[in-house]
C-alpha cells in the first residue's frame, strides 16, 4: 500500500472516535435493511476529513481509488474530496478522466452524503456544456444511489439558472418508491424556485403535485408561504 495512503489511514483513525463511529452508523441506517447496511464508520466528522484531503490533495487518482473503494465511510468521503479537487483543477482531458472514473465508482459512492457532496462538483460540472444522456440512464438505473446522482447532478445547471434538466430528470422520478429520491427530487426543485424562478417551479408542479409522493412535494414547496404550502398540501 502506498506511504501516504497508509498516513491517511492512520490519521482518520486518530481522529475517529468510537462514541461518535456509533452515532454515524445510526444516522446513515446501516441496519440490516436500511439504505446504508454494512456500511462502517470510524467517527470522523467532515471537517477533519477536509483537513486531511487539502494535506494529500496530490494523490493520483490511483492512490485515491484505494480510498474510494474502502469498506469505511470516512475513507471513501475523503478519497472523494480529494477527487473534487483534483477534477476542479485539471485540464479538459484531465476532467474527462476523473469524470469515467466518478461513473466506474458509483458502486461505492453509496450513502446521501458521498452523493450530495459530489455529483454536482464532478458529473454536474462536467456535463454543462455537453450531452446530458448519461443523466437519464442513471435516473432510470435499478441503483438508488446512481438514481440520486442523477437529479443532485443537477444542482450544478440550477446554480447557472438553468432548470430544464432538472425538471426533466425530475419527470422520471416522480413515481420512485424510495423515500432518499423524494427528498432529493423535492430538494432540487425548490432549489429551481429559488434560483431560477419560483414561477418556473410552479409550472412544474401544477402539472405534477396531485401525483407527486407528498414527501417530495412537502420538500418542493418549503420555501413557500404558509397559506400557499397548506393550499398545495389540502389540494393534495
Amino acid at each position: 500500500m502506498p506511504p501516504k495512503i497508509i498516513e491517511i489511514k492512520k490519521e482518520l483513525r486518530i481522529k475517529g472516535s468510537l462514541e461518535k463511529a456509533d452515532i454515524l452508523r445510526r444516522f446513515f441506517k446501516t441496519g440490516k435493511g436500511q439504505y446504508g447496511e454494512g456500511d462502517r464508520f470510524l467517527g470522523v466528522v467532515v471537517p477533519d476529513q477536509r483537513k486531511i484531503a487539502i494535506k494529500f490533495g496530490d494523490l493520483s487518482t490511483k492512490e485515491v481509488e484505494l480510498l474510494v473503494e474502502s469498506p469505511y465511510h470516512e475513507e471513501r468521503l475523503t478519497g472523494l474530496l480529494i477527487l473534487i479537487s483534483k477534477f476542479s483543477k485539471a485540464k479538459k482531458e484531465d476532467k474527462e478522466k476523473i469524470y469515467n472514473f466518478y461513473l466506474k465508482h458509483t458502486k461505492w459512492i453509496n450513502n446521501w452524503d458521498l452523493v450530495d457532496l459530489t455529483a454536482p462538483n464532478i458529473v454536474g460540472e462536467y456535463l454543462k456544456d455537453k450531452d446530458k444522456t448519461m443523466l437519464m440512464k442513471l435516473a432510470y438505473s435499478k441503483d438508488l444511489w446512481e438514481r440520486r446522482i442523477a437529479i443532485l447532478s443537477t444542482f450544478a445547471f440550477i446554480k447557472d439558472r438553468k432548470h430544464e434538466e432538472t425538471l426533466r430528470i425530475s419527470r422520471i422520478l416522480l413515481k420512485d418508491n424510495n423515500d432518499l429520491i423524494h427528498k432529493a427530487v423535492g430538494w432540487m426543485l425548490r432549489e429551481v424556485g429559488k434560483r431560477c424562478g419560483e414561477e418556473k417551479e410552479e409550472e412544474f408542479l401544477q402539472k405534477h403535485y396531485k401525483t407527486m409522493p407528498r414527501t417530495m412535494l412537502r420538500y418542493a414547496i418549503e420555501r413557500f408561504p404558509e397559506e400557499k404550502r397548506k393550499s398545495y398540501l389540502n389540494k393534495k
